[in-house]
């Protein structure tokens, strides 16, 4: 087959989610140029798979930029793609199957996705009601790529010095908390305070807190640090691969519904995931690689390795003995 073009455009965590399926897709694919479609925040993330030959940055054109429209319909066409592969499945990238279609192009590609007339609908009632690796598990299903053809999760691209960091060199057990989120959406987060008392129970208990966060969140995870002489604040100091490096080597995480989160736990690091209403975690919790299309066994010490979530409609109710209740059931944890 001729060049395969995959379409995912969305968050840290959906893209992270989606990797499984993209797997499947180079695997069924072997030999076929490989492009990707995707935001600039994603394309180092992307890069460092390499799973694709080549990755082309969404321009988003506005509904008022006819101009902008037509270069992306004169490259989505000149591509000469035989295939695409829709992994985000939003009216955006419906509009642009409608783009690679006559009179735009003279040949209309094969399309996996959910657009009315696509030569691989995935249209099946229950596919808003799955989590996404099993929902775009039947989506390429429909398209020929059976279960079968996931290829075991492979996870040795993700390589990352982490050594500058004091207490990876001197060997102390530590944990990861993700006390952030998306500023727009403050009621997602479980309040810094919790995080801050979880953070002196845990150094208690033996690990140094380690607090993961961008700079937007910088408030929280320095109020989370301060709770503690022991923990370390790597606050705008996380970069994606040393996060998931870290996540490698840790004993446990604990975070809100965030894109980070979906690193730490596809690393296999014991995780907890805390859900308030606003979220489903049924639809889109973090996944670790031991369940799934393309599952992994788990090493030995990581047998418990698996992704708890405790959901609250109101994440400010929730407390900390609650979340260290599902630590000691995870792991054992004293």
């Amino acid at each position: 087959m001729g060049p395969i073009l995959v379409i995912k455009l969305g968050a840290l965590g959906d893209f992270i989610l989606s990797y499984r399926a993209m797997t499947a897709i180079r695997a069924h694919h072997a030999g076929a140029p490989l492009t990707l479609l995707t935001i600039p925040s994603l394309e180092p993330l992307a890069r460092a798979t390499r799973l694709f030959d080549d990755i082309w940055l969404d321009t988003r054109p506005k509904v008022q930029e006819p101009l902008a429209w037509r270069r992306l319909a004169r490259r989505l066409n000149g591509g000469g793609f035989e295939r695409v592969y829709d992994l985000q499945t939003a009216d955006r990238t419906g509009y642009y199957f409608r783009l690679m279609r006559f009179p735009f192009a003279r040949r209309t590609p094969e399309w996996s996705g959910i657009a009315p007339g696509c030569s691989y609908r995935h249209d099946s009632p229950d596919r808003t009601t799955k989590h996404t690796l099993e929902r775009q598990a039947d989506q390429l299903a429909v398209a020929g790529i059976g279960r079968e053809e996931y290829p075991p999760l492979d996870l040795s691209w993700v390589r990352a010095d982490i050594s500058r960091h004091a207490f990876v060199r001197e060997g102390r057990p530590f944990a990861l908390l993700v006390p952030g989120g998306s500023p727009g959406h403050l009621y997602k987060r479980w309040p810094a305070g919790c995080y801050g008392a979880l953070a002196a129970t845990l150094a208690d208990k033996g690990l140094a807190p380690v607090v993961i966060g961008t700079g937007v969140e910088a408030d929280a995870c320095a109020s989370v640090a301060a709770a503690t002489p022991k923990a370390v604040n790597l606050c705008d100091d996380s970069p994606v691969m040393e996060v998931m490096a870290l996540a490698r080597a840790a004993a446990l995480a604990v975070g809100n519904d965030t894109g980070p989160l979906h690193l730490i736990a596809a690393m296999g690091c014991p995780t907890v995931a805390l859900f308030s209403q606003a979220s489903s975690p049924e639809f889109n919790r973090p996944r670790g690689p031991y369940e799934g299309p393309g599952a992994l066994n788990p090493p030995p010490g990581r047998e418990a390795a698996t992704v708890t979530v405790i959901q609250e409609d109101d994440l400010g109710t929730l407390g900390v003995e609650r979340v260290l209740g599902a630590l000691a059931k995870t792991l054992d944890l004293p």
